[in-house]
Formats: C-alpha cells, sequence, structure tokens
C-alpha cells in the first residue's frame, strides 16, 4: 500500500488531502508554479521511478487551465518513469462536446486524444456527462457513480411522498439509479435547449401533483436547467417541497441566485470540484474522498471496482 505515490493539481488540492488522509499516506512531494506569461511548471521533488503514480485534477473550471496543468503533470511523471500513471479525473471537463452539430469539434474526444498522447496509462472518473466518453479512449476507463453518497445523505431528510424527477431524457438512466436506492417512482421532463445555458421545458411525463419533488442531475453548472426545472414542476402542481441533487456543484455565474428560493429545500452536490460557497443554507457537500480512496486501495491491491458506489 505505500509503494506508490499519489499527487494532486491545483484544481482541488483539499479533495486531494482528504483521499491522502483516508488511505494513511502524504500526498507526493511536488511544486506547482506559473511564469508571469501564464505558462505552468510543474515539478517533481520524490522519486516516482517503478512506482504507479496517480494523479488528482478534476478539469474544473477555469477547465483549459486545469487540463494543461494535468498534462504536464503527466508528462513530468512519464519523463521520470514512473510505472503507471492514472490519472483521476472526479469532474472531466468538455464532457457535454461528445457528439457533432454541425462545423465544430467533438472536445471529449480531443481531450482524450491529448490525455492519451501525453502518456496517462489508466483514466478514473466521477459520473461523467455521457458513458460514451469512455469509447474515446484506448486504455482502460473506470467510472464511480456518486449517487450512493447522495442518497445515504438524502434518505432521512425525504417527504414519503417524494418522486425522483429527470430533468430530461438523457438523465433518465441517472434518475431510474437514485430511484431504485430510494425505493422510489421517476417523473421525466421533456426539453429543448435554447442555448448553451438556458433551456426550456415542453412536458411531463408522469403526476407531480401534491408530491415532493426530488431533481436529480450529474452537474449544477449555471442552474438554468434546474432553475426551469424547478418552475416547470411547481406549475404542474408539485409541492413546494423541492430538493436537488447533483454530483459535481460548478454553481457559477448567477446559480446561486436562481436556485435561492424558498420552495427549493435543500441541493446536494458532492466535493468532485471546489465548492465556491460555504455559507449558502441550503447547500449540503457531501465528501467524495472515501469513494475514490477505496477505488485507489482497489488499483494498489489488483481489487475490483465492480461493487463501489
Amino acid at each position: 500500500m505505500n509503494d506508490f505515490v499519489l499527487c494532486a493539481g491545483t484544481a482541488n488540492p483539499a479533495l486531494a488531502e482528504a483521499i491522502a488522509q483516508g488511505l494513511g499516506i502524504a500526498l507526493g512531494d511536488v511544486q506547482v508554479e506559473r511564469f508571469p506569461d501564464g505558462e505552468v511548471h510543474v515539478q517533481l521533488f520524490q522519486s516516482v521511478r517503478h512506482k504507479p503514480v496517480f494523479i488528482l485534477q478534476p478539469t474544473a473550471p477555469p477547465v483549459d487551465t486545469h487540463l494543461v496543468e494535468l498534462l504536464a503533470f503527466v508528462d513530468a511523471c512519464r519523463r521520470a518513469d514512473a510505472a503507471e500513471i492514472i490519472a483521476i479525473l472526479p469532474y472531466y471537463g468538455y464532457g457535454r462536446s461528445d457528439r457533432r452539430n454541425g462545423r465544430e469539434p467533438i472536445a471529449a474526444s480531443m481531450v482524450a486524444t491529448c490525455l492519451q498522447a501525453v502518456g496517462v496509462d489508466h483514466l478514473l472518473l466521477v459520473d461523467p456527462h455521457t458513458p460514451q466518453i469512455e469509447g474515446f479512449f484506448d486504455l482502460p476507463v473506470d467510472s464511480l457513480s456518486a449517487a450512493g453518497l447522495l442518497c445515504e445523505a438524502m434518505r432521512a431528510h425525504l417527504p414519503e411522498n417524494t418522486v425522483v424527477v429527470a430533468p430530461d431524457a438523457g438523465r433518465v438512466k441517472m434518475a431510474t439509479d437514485y430511484a431504485r436506492r430510494l425505493g422510489l417512482p421517476v417523473i421525466v421532463l421533456h426539453k429543448e435547449r435554447v442555448s448553451g445555458s438556458e433551456t426550456h421545458v415542453t412536458h411531463i411525463v408522469g403526476d407531480v401533483r401534491d408530491r415532493s419533488c426530488l431533481l436529480v442531475d450529474d452537474m449544477i453548472s449555471t442552474g438554468g436547467t434546474m432553475a426551469e426545472s424547478v418552475q416547470a414542476l411547481l406549475e404542474a402542481g408539485a409541492r413546494p417541497d423541492i430538493r436537488l441533487a447533483a454530483t459535481h456543484g460548478l454553481l457559477l455565474g448567477e446559480a446561486r441566485k436562481k436556485l435561492s428560493r424558498n420552495e427549493v429545500r435543500e441541493i446536494y452536490v458532492t466535493d468532485t470540484v471546489a465548492v465556491p460557497y460555504r455559507d449558502w443554507p441550503a447547500l449540503r457537500i457531501v465528501p467524495v474522498a472515501p469513494l475514490i480512496a477505496s477505488a485507489i486501495e482497489r488499483f494498489v491491491t489488483d481489487g475490483s471496482l465492480h461493487d463501489l458506489s
């Protein structure tokens, strides 16, 4: 268990420290600094020769900055003769760009190409935006789900008449997983996207009248999708007793303003990314470090990740 190195980039140092504590190890001795022109410089101060190296770096906002930093980390470890490089991306930036609509890139594939080219041997993700991201890689990819952690945190706070709500057809599988764990029915919203940050709910499949709702998604970015969904549920007769749950709490821009309403009782997110708010009364942050630490333990002992999460 001690013959590996866990390094952390600057995207989420608190999560890295929590994982290291859970494993009973110290983080790798590294330094990340930036030159005046913004270029990143990574330096390892300990040997990683012939050792597995785990690099924790969610490519969270600013996505490009943290992605290039991760690439520099991987390159440094490869040149220092690491036996294997396992990149842990609790949040996979560019994950929503997984298909083309006209003359545009498939950025999720582009990022996969970069990670492979620089020397990543194995990838560990937490709730990627779409499962097909794995198909962009020609290396082993393992995906963990934070649904179990979130369900345990919410279970005692959900009224008996709660329904789980998928904000769109793409989240039906995720909502079904939550519903199975919690023993609740599923409702589906259908929407159309107006812009990159704005959607419109067209209709609801299922009856939410006089019922509490648990609205689930993989991330809350600007809060637009969640806010639109909450309004649609209320207009359909749902009780003003709504809870939100998402693995990745990016909470960008006016997300707090959009979601700070009396009908939204609680918002559950994990700390896969550094959550920007700690003074929001409705916000509940569920630690994901135990899940990732367990995965690392199984990596180094050749155990299976199948029953995790």
